[in-house]
């Protein structure tokens, strides 16, 4: 069963729908919306500070999801795929975000909406990314604007399907009720 444990009195939030893989870990003052998933061996660690999520997020296997006491908290929106072993710290990843396998985003970054970081990309202290483009490299850098064909061929695709991996876990999963 999944580590799901409360932090200063703060116990994580989750909405409807949800998948927490058996051996993922979520603490402390962490609000999860409907339809995500946590995969597993993921860190979401609000113990810190806050980390908000929104609907329909994939958080991939080994991702970890942290904040910074008293200075940066994390946001992630709607429809938002985190691939596998990244690094989410901090930031704000707003609607129809794809965050890369082993991308890390820092404290007081910014990722734009219909945005693509690519795999392994590193994501500076206080970067803003603008909507509707790919960034990648070490540090991140704007490669291009992204083809409105990407935004439909892989953000929304990619969140979709992982809807779907979900479902195919339903039976084996019950997130716990907050307590009151």
């Amino acid at each position: 069963m999944a580590t799901i444990l409360p932090v200063e009195g703060k116990f994580p939030k989750f909405g409807k729908n949800c998948f927490v893989a058996p051996n993922a870990t979520v603490v402390g003052d962490v609000e999860i919306g409907d339809e995500c998933s946590i995969w597993f061996n993921t860190v979401v660690r609000g113990d810190v500070n806050s980390i908000r999520i929104g609907n329909k997020v994939n958080i991939q296997d080994g991702v970890v999801i942290h904040a910074t006491y008293q200075k940066s908290k994390t946001i992630i929106g709607n429809n938002v795929s985190i691939g596998h072993n990244a690094i989410v710290h901090g930031c704000t990843l707003c609607d129809k975000v794809l965050v890369g396998m082993g991308a890390i985003i820092m404290d007081n970054a910014e990722v734009g909406s219909n945005t693509i970081i690519a795999a392994g990309a590193i994501v500076l202290e206080g970067t803003k990314i603008e909507s509707g483009t790919i960034y990648g490299g070490i540090p991140a850098k704007k490669i291009k604007d992204i083809p409105v064909d990407l935004i439909t061929g892989q953000i929304d695709r990619i969140a979709e399907h992982y809807t779907l991996y979900a479902s195919w876990f339903k039976d084996s999963n019950a997130v716990p009720p907050a307590p009151r």
